[in-house]
């Protein structure tokens, strides 16, 4: 294995959930305790959110300002 690879991995699990920047959809929803699919819809219907990151196909949310869209949501 390459060891900068190795590094990074380590890295990014040592990362505590709640300091991280981004979360990916696993892990917000591990964190927040809403389903994936329900992530993956909120991201469909917000796809134009500040707190939405497209990275390729990939979806990712930033943590805090989806904690701020959460805080104002009263139904998701």
């Amino acid at each position: 294995m390459n060891e900068a690879f190795d590094t990074k991995e380590n890295i990014t699990n040592t990362i505590p959930v709640w300091k991280r920047y981004t979360l990916t959809v696993t892990e917000a929803a591990e964190y927040y305790h809403i389903g994936e699919n329900k992530l993956r819809r909120i991201a469909e219907e917000h796809s134009d959110a500040d707190f939405i990151i497209l990275n390729g196909n990939r979806v990712l949310f930033k943590r805090e300002r989806f904690e701020a869209f959460l805080d104002r949501a009263t139904v998701i």
